[in-house]
């Protein structure tokens, strides 16, 4: 199937929205040909007006673009609202471990699972007997929100995706050359979002620490509101260097630099932990270059702050290094914010395919879209050929007639031919039910023989180990003794059938068996005969007797009054397949 002409990207961030269209190229790759962006709201209390503000910025952004059509977009989702879980599952091919995830899921996704729309992907190959596996989900209620917002913003929702696996495959688009390990920090408004890349490996950890979180320092710092600090950040924000380096002369911009600085040395403990812990459970290798992105670190003097905590080349993340942008109007309208598109190229390089990741977060309402979509051609076909079926069938008919009469001949000389050997056929029939018959009692014995060898084996495997023992088994059918059977070892006549059981017409099969025996009360002080009750609790477990609470109550027992060396129990027993007699 060809690529798209045309690929709609948007990025959906916690405080910017971007949309983006690129065209796709004979060659596979994308161009970058316009490109739109806008500040939401920065207020946090703002967040429940957050599906009315997308819907309305995506609105504008189309306009802006040009946009008239209904286009089929990708969409991306900021990490805050979708749940990232990266685990090892066992297998000897991907198809043991597609019998597993669904269990996987829901052991890790810490919501019921039929309230979540989730995906997952192998990442790599097998490692010692197990994969690397991606595990995303979403509230199907959240997920439902987002899309209709970007539904009634004119588009159509065709991809899914999730920031840092977007992230990802615009890393490994324009970074394919990079060996070892690398590291993405997106610091964006809420959140930063630290990506460990190695080759097509990839783990993500998401740290509560964004621009936001230095808006709030700063707006607490100077006793004003939110939107105050946010612009006292835009406009004079800039990290400070600290140790030799002077203080800006104004006291303004000395006080908001130490606050990006605290903040950012906050974030620089949070990685430093993330690295370790990268390292440590998931096996994974030290980052040997780092590469910045997301709205934040556009503040001054950021590359210089990480490059000496972390001490290893930092540069900002350039997700156009490969893309070509299609006119000089989109690159300047681009130019100083292409650290902040990575999402945008990672959702449009999915509408071209084969991307390391393809992670779809659809909801229930697009499956069913889509699928119907993609039927949609074969229903119109099946009603074309459903106005077609009553000339098609008139021709059919009448050559059929024709062809028909042709054959009808030679099909009655071949009749002819087929009853002789199907005369032959019935005798060896015959025959063949004679020979069943003198065979079925010899069968029937034999299938006895080893029923009752598998009784035996059961009861010798469920019989207790002390204190007690079976000395007399009786078939019977129907509640009553298929055969003559002597006194009990007590003397006694054998056990009458139950009450309301029907009188034998003759011996036809043994449905249960009685079971006597002798038991020893142990410690001599219990009075309850426990081990008998423990006899009939494993007898429960089994796959040839059918025991159940009533069975078990029934069974009788000698009362232990201490005169007696051994005392007497019997119980009946049903089988699960009764055994047919000869």
């Amino acid at each position: 199937m060809a690529a798209p002409t045309r690929i709609i990207a948007l990025n959906l961030g916690m405080q910017t929205v971007t949309l983006a269209e690129f065209r796709a190229t004979v060659d596979g790759s994308v161009t970058l040909h316009s490109c739109r962006q806008e500040e939401l709201i920065v207020d946090p209390a703002a967040d429940a007006t957050r599906s009315a503000q997308i819907e309305a910025t995506v609105i504008n952004l189309k306009k802006e673009i040009g946009l008239t059509s209904r286009d089929s977009v990708n969409f991306c989702l900021p990490s805050q609202s979708v749940f990232t879980r990266f685990v090892k599952l066992p297998g000897a091919s991907p198809a043991d471990v597609d019998e597993i995830i669904g269990f996987e899921a829901q052991q890790n996704v810490p919501f019921p699972i039929d309230e979540v729309v989730w995906d997952y992907q192998i990442m790599g190959d097998s490692k010692g007997g197990s994969w690397d596996v991606v595990l995303v989900a979403i509230k199907a209620d959240q997920l439902g929100e987002i899309n209709a917002a970007v539904n009634k913003g004119g588009f159509k929702s065709s991809i899914i995706d999730e920031a840092p696996l977007a992230l990802f495959n615009a890393f490994r688009y324009n970074y394919s050359d990079q060996s070892g390990c690398s590291l993405l920090i997106d610091i964006g408004a809420r959140t930063t979002n630290l990506i460990f890349i190695e080759g097509n490996r990839v783990f993500s950890r998401s740290i509560p620490v964004g621009g936001s979180a230095i808006s709030a320092a700063i707006a607490k710092e100077f006793r004003q509101d939110i939107l105050v600090g946010e612009k006292l950040k835009l406009e004079k924000g800039f990290v400070g260097l600290g140790g030799a380096y002077a203080e800006p002369e104004d006291p303004t911009d000395a006080r908001i630099s130490k606050i990006v600085r605290n903040t950012m040395t906050r974030l620089h403990a949070e990685i430093a932990r993330s690295v370790s812990f990268y390292r440590q459970n998931q096996s994974g290798s030290a980052p040997v270059r780092a590469y910045l992105c997301g709205g934040t670190v556009g503040l001054p003097y950021m590359v210089e702050f990480f490059s000496e905590k972390l001490q290893m080349p930092i540069e900002h993340f350039n997700p156009l290094r490969n893309v070509t942008v299609a006119n000089q109007e989109t690159a300047d309208a681009v130019a100083n914010k292409t650290h902040t598109l990575g999402e945008l190229v990672g959702c449009a390089l999915r509408g071209l395919g084969k991307c390391p990741v393809e992670i779809n977060l659809r909801p229930f309402t697009v499956v069913r879209e889509h699928d119907l979509a993609r039927r949609k051609p074969f229903l119109i076909f099946s009603a074309i050929c459903l106005l077609l079926a009553p000339a098609g069938w008139w021709f059919y008919f009448n050559q059929a007639n024709l062809v028909a009469e042709e054959k009808l001949a030679s099909v009655n000389a071949e009749v002819a031919k087929l009853d002789a050997v199907a005369k032959k056929f019935d005798a060896l029939e015959v025959d063949r039910v004679r020979m069943q018959d003198l065979a079925a009692p010899v069968v029937l014995a034999a299938a006895e023989r080893m029923a009752w060898a598998e009784i035996l084996d059961e009861l010798g495997t469920r019989l207790p180990s002390r204190f007690i023992w079976i000395t007399n088994l009786e078939p019977l059918s129907n509640g009553r003794p298929i055969f003559a059977s002597g006194p009990s070892v007590s003397g006694k006549p054998p056990a009458p059938p139950r009450p309301g059981t029907p009188a034998a017409t003759g011996p036809a099969t043994i449905d249960a068996v009685l079971v006597r025996g002798l038991y020893l009360a142990n410690p001599p002080n219990d009075k309850e005969a426990r081990v008998i009750d423990e006899f009939v609790n494993q007898l429960q477990g089994s796959n040839i007797f059918r025991v159940d609470e009533r069975d078990k109550n029934q069974d009788v027992r000698t009362t232990i009054d201490g005169s007696s060396w051994a005392y007497e129990y019997s119980f009946v027993l049903p089988l699960q397949k009764p055994i047919t007699l000869p």
